[in-house]
């Protein structure tokens, strides 16, 4: 019984992050959320006695993937500075 509410649980957190990934509009929030996503699908992994998959989901997935959507978004937003200038400016 215990199991099955513990399946739902992170099932129903699974869903909630992936709604969240598609529906926030700031791509920090939404790497969070897959990130809580895929952590969550690790936890049935190992609900499910695979530990050596969960393991490699958070390496390659959460370690890898969720990191290089971080730089890319690092790299690919850009501050104008000519806005911070003339603000500067006018004060």
């Amino acid at each position: 019984m215990l199991e099955t509410i513990a399946f739902a649980a992170f099932a129903l957190v699974t869903l909630l992050s992936a709604l969240g990934v598609v529906l926030l509009e700031e791509p920090w929030h939404a790497a969070l959320m897959l990130g809580v996503a895929l952590m969550s699908i690790a936890v049935h992994f190992v609900m499910l006695a695979a530990e050596f998959v969960a393991m490699m989901q958070i390496l390659v997935y959460v370690g890898g993937v969720l990191v290089l959507i971080t730089f890319a978004v690092m790299l690919t937003q850009r501050e104008d500075t000519t806005s911070d200038s003339e603000e500067v400016v006018r004060t």
